[in-house]
């Protein structure tokens, strides 16, 4: 069963034991408070001995009591800025057992957990009073919870003595996010503060202890991924550019591990496509580094994106097959070969994915992420690469325009056929790395390295456009050989007829979309 979702915003108070819950109706916009109604509510919350999933604000719980009673995993949506609401993504599963965490959830965390099973690390009792805010109109605002929490620390080490304390937290329903600033003033002047911990959670580990000050960390500094917080201005040393750029990749595939698991569309290629990036920038700013660490870190990566590739190319050829037989007038002929083109493309992308899965659940994989983000998080600079960001990017975006005309110009001199076509191939693989870098130098160098990046796009995608129907081309011509029945030999021709116009078409907008570009391309790009 796939777990349902819902966004949370809230903000948390620590209150002392004897505070009087405020007149809420005298906040500007509310108009009435509905009657407060108390749970009784019990949490387990689950993690690995290392609390990696709290160092990452992700919260995996079972909780009985109340109307959500069930599996909750609430994983950041976006980074609160200073002490605004947080927002976190939350997910619920049905009860189920208590010591087995449903499969719809877990496949959010694989990425993370990388191997290791998370097993009981703190068990809450909370008393929970709800005061509902109404709007004018009816609607359903916010709910601010009085909770009385006991907590106590399970799993290695033991028991601790159990902790007490209470807290408000204002969460909204259908209510405007500047509803939390008049609330809060109320809630202040009734002795709120706020709180201490970002979670139940943080508190109940206890910041004195390795894991809570993990998780404690992970609370204040991390992204809207778990990844560090960086910045990058126009004076930034190029590590830093590099650094923070593949911050970004790196949170797209932890993120996008799950939809890939789930066949989510576009969740390969988009997997992909941030292998590809990091792959790409590293090349471009190797000087900046130990040269084994981005041998390596490149090497690992190629591998895991051709494992991506072989699904995503499977899948974009049925995709363009079937939308191709799908124009074709009805006939015998037509249903043959689209039995076939399915049967054979079908094959491919299931063979593919299932040894993508295998992959996803390997030690190499998840050493692989691992990797990822020590390089981000500990990148493994020369002593002497200290350039500045601006002139580090300009001269890697300046190269690999070069390496762009250089491709161009030797897909010219290519003789007509399979050279060409993969000449061709490897001016938009060059077309494709001068977008990443480019995209890399946007922080320091604005809207012209934006401009570069738009224009190598513009390339790459009409190569794409050729490339796809290469591939087309050579799968119907291997099927026509194998397949020689005469209801379908004319459907053959006709679609291997379309791969070719398909092709000439692609070279005429890549020769459009060199020259719209040329003089931005040129020497001293940006």
């Amino acid at each position: 069963m796939e777990a349902s979702r819902g966004l949370e915003i809230e903000k948390k108070y620590d209150v002392d034991a004897g505070a009087v819950v405020p007149p809420l109706e005298q906040v500007v916009g509310v108009a009435r408070t509905g009657n407060p109604h108390t749970d009784l509510l019990e949490a387990v919350y689950f993690d690995t001995p290392g609390q990696v999933l709290a160092s990452r604000r992700i919260t995996l719980r079972r909780r009985t009591g109340g109307k959500d009673a069930g599996w909750h995993l609430k994983m950041p949506a976006g980074a609160a800025a200073g002490e605004g609401p947080r927002q976190r993504t939350e997910l619920h599963a049905p009860l189920g057992r208590p010591d087995a965490v449903p499969d719809s959830l877990l496949i959010h965390l694989h990425a993370y957990l990388r191997g290791a099973v998370p097993a009981p690390v703190v068990r809450l009792d909370t008393r929970r009073t709800t005061y509902p805010l109404y709007g004018e109109h009816g609607t359903h605002l916010a709910d601010l919870a009085d909770d009385h929490v006991s907590a106590e620390r399970l799993g290695e080490g033991g028991t601790d003595a159990r902790q007490e304390w209470r807290e408000w937290e204002l969460e909204l329903v259908h209510g405007d996010p500047g509803l939390f600033g008049p609330v809060e003033e109320l809630l202040a002047a009734a002795g709120a503060r706020p709180a201490g911990h970002a979670s139940k959670l943080v508190r109940a580990l206890g910041a004195g202890t390795k894991a809570g000050k993990r998780a404690a960390a992970g609370e204040a500094d991390a992204g809207p991924e778990g990844t560090p917080a960086l910045l990058a201005g126009k004076r930034a040393p190029a590590a830093a550019v590099v650094t923070v750029y593949l911050a970004g990749q790196i949170d797209q595939i932890l993120a996008g591990d799950a939809a890939v698991r789930a066949e989510e569309p576009e969740a390969i290629h988009n997997m992909r496509s941030a292998t590809r990036r990091i792959r790409s920038v590293l090349a471009a700013y190797a000087k900046l580094y130990r040269a084994s660490p981005v041998r390596k870190l490149r090497s690992e990566l190629k591998w895991l994106g051709g494992l991506l590739g072989q699904p995503r190319d499977a899948e974009v050829l049925q995709a363009q097959l079937r939308d191709q037989l799908g124009g074709l007038p009805a006939g015998d002929g037509v249903a043959g070969a689209t039995a076939t083109v399915e049967q054979r493309t079908g094959g491919n992308y299931d063979a593919a994915y299932r040894l993508l899965l295998e992959a996803l659940g390997s030690g190499r994989y998840f050493r692989l992420l691992d990797k990822l983000e020590d390089f981000r998080d500990n990148p493994p600079v020369r002593a002497d690469a200290v350039a500045p960001g601006r002139r580090a990017a300009s001269k890697a975006v300046d190269k690999a325009a070069r390496r762009l005309q250089r491709s161009r110009k030797a897909a010219r001199r290519a003789r007509r056929g399979r050279d060409q076509e993969l000449a061709l191939h490897r001016v938009r693989k060059d077309a494709k790395r001068l977008r990443h870098v480019a995209e890399s130098a946007v922080p320091v160098h604005g809207k012209r390295a934006g401009k570069v990046a738009k224009a190598a796009r513009r390339q790459q995608k009409v190569l794409g456009q050729f490339q796809d129907a290469v591939v087309a081309r050579d799968l119907l011509a291997a099927i026509a050989d194998e397949h020689s029945e005469p209801a379908t030999a004319d459907i053959y021709t006709e679609l291997l007829n379309q791969q070719e116009e398909r092709m000439a078409a692609a070279k005429a907008g890549y020769r459009k979309a060199w020259k719209k570009s040329r003089d931005l391309l040129r020497r001293n790009v940006i």
